[in-house]
């Protein structure tokens, strides 16, 4: 055999595929295994350490460990559901610049009732502790762990176009399954549930109903509204006179934080966040949930103040949310039926004092009743102009 003729054979189907193997390794290898030596030389501490840190926070040691974990509280990555303990990286990036004394009091002897009572009986060495805050500054350097996407759907998606695609070689090319009917119901049926993944997901496209973002501050709604009864009014001060409902300034909320410096279940660690904010004069960088395209103008002063609407009518009960998120989908389709339902203040409100037609009706007897769309909330300039 010649050597073009060995090379054509033998370097394909040999060499070629271990060379992606080994270029696909080197890709995926974690940074610091390759060995990133400058930054482990800038640090004081070795990856061993913070290795061995790791394993402490996550409850793998000691292996003779009868208090709990410390992820079992202080979570790692964002959860569904509130959790008033602050979060690793929370902690991380407060004690990041602090000492092992300080980090060993606030472990050992916390303030607040409910950290005191989750700490009881903690047995940690000072060189376990030196490795759990060594894992911990070097979470803050490098930022939480990201949680990876899943790619259930999109798999499902391929897995139906291997499905269509073999019954349409089949029906077309192959003809080797005696009932012909059998190619062209799985195609059928793939190319269906093909078309309705794409169908979903492109009315969903700029939607995001139930979106409820992890916020720098766990406020929860649930108890300033639902406990304490405080007002929407009292904190989104603009929602009946402009555009926007507005987000309270630090000094709002010192109103009550003045005074109230632990909560009843978050202890100090989230209202310290506020006091911080008001001494130092960063404001809280809030993350917004409502969003709307663009192109869609929406004020808050013609539904709230015109209007009349109660919060609730969008946002929903807001009251028994601890984590906020959106309620509705604030699709076209949503407020369009919105306004075609809901029924307007229409006597006594100055709003609708130009309306003339609408009140002669009214007082003719000729209609009991004025809805949102009477008075042209559905006309397409109002919201695209």
């Amino acid at each position: 055999m010649k050597y073009a003729d060995i090379t054509k054979f033998w370097l394909p189907r040999h060499v070629l595929p271990f060379f992606i193997f080994i270029a696909g390794f080197l890709l995926l290898m974690p940074v610091e295994v390759l060995g990133d030596t400058e930054s482990q030389e800038s640090h004081s501490v070795s990856l061993a350490d913070v290795r061995r840190g790791e394993r402490f926070f996550k409850g793998l040691l000691p292996f003779n460990r009868e208090h709990q974990a410390c992820a079992s509280c202080h979570n790692l990555s964002p959860t569904d559901t509130l959790n008033w303990n602050p979060s690793a990286y929370e902690l991380a990036q407060k004690f990041l610049t602090r000492d092992i004394n300080e980090f060993r009091n606030a472990v050992m002897q916390p303030s607040g009732a409910k950290m005191t009572a989750s700490h009881q009986g903690f047995v940690l060495e000072d060189e376990d502790l030196g490795h759990i805050k060594a894992y911990l500054d070097d979470m803050a350097m490098k930022g939480p762990e990201s949680t990876k996407p899943t790619f259930f759907n999109l798999l499902i998606f391929l897995g139906l176009g291997l499905i269509l695609t073999w019954a349409l070689v089949e029906m077309l090319f192959l003809r080797k399954i005696r009932y012909k009917f059998i190619p062209v119901l799985l195609f059928l049926g793939a190319f269906g549930a093909q078309a309705q993944m794409v169908i979903t997901d492109a009315i969903r496209l700029g939607r995001q109903k139930a979106y409820a973002p992890d916020q720098p501050i766990k406020f929860s709604h649930a108890v300033h509204v639902g406990e304490q009864g405080i007002d929407c009014m009292y904190c989104h001060t603009t929602a009946d006179h402009s555009k926007s409902a507005g987000l309270p300034a630090t000094d709002l909320c010192m109103n009550c934080h003045v005074l109230i410096r632990e909560g009843t279940n978050s202890g100090k660690f989230e209202i310290a966040k506020i006091i911080e904010s008001h001494e130092t004069g960063d404001p809280i960088e809030w993350t917004r949930i409502h969003n709307l395209p663009e192109h869609v103008f929406f004020s808050h002063a013609v539904h709230v103040g015109a209007a009349k609407l109660d919060c609730a009518s969008c946002h929903g009960p807001v009251e028994e949310m601890h984590v906020m998120r959106q309620h509705s989908d604030l699709s076209m389709g949503w407020c369009v039926n919105c306004h075609r339902d809901t029924q307007v203040d229409f006597n006594d409100n100055g709003y609708y004092d130009t309306y003339i037609k609408l009140h002669e009706q009214m007082k003719a007897g000729e209609i009991d009743t004025i809805r949102a769309v009477d008075t042209g909330a559905n006309d397409c300039m109002r919201c695209h102009y």
